[in-house]
């Protein structure tokens, strides 16, 4: 059961889901932020690759470094970043949305037992 509810979603369609009647809203997500760094460095939660790929998509969209391609190329240096935001936000939206499931169904579980 938790494979189904917790599954990842394209960062595209995760974009659009924060949207979708029945899921959280984006302020219900971002509140969830620090919540998801603190439990995936405690380890409880499985989201370090994940917040790994977060962390540099977001560097790569800050970074001065990658100024000197718009300067040069125009619309093709920002249409890499603006895919690559695309991707940043997303993927962040899911990746909260997942969260927040997980959260529910960790309430679920006593270590070292199964409920069902």
């Amino acid at each position: 059961m938790a494979d189904k509810t917790l599954r990842r979603r394209m960062a595209w369609t995760a974009l659009l889901r924060v949207f979708k009647p029945g899921t959280p809203g984006i302020g219900k997500r971002l509140a969830a932020i620090p919540r998801m760094i603190k439990a995936t460095f405690k380890r409880e939660y499985d989201g370090g690759a994940r917040l790994a790929m977060l962390a540099a998509a977001g560097v790569y969209i800050i970074s001065p470094i990658d100024a000197v391609p718009e300067a040069f190329l125009l619309v093709f240096g920002l249409v890499d970043d603006l895919a690559v935001a695309g991707y940043f936000a997303g993927a962040l939206m899911d990746e909260l949305e997942r969260f927040l499931e997980w959260e529910k169904l960790r309430d679920n579980v006593i270590p070292g037992h199964v409920v069902r």
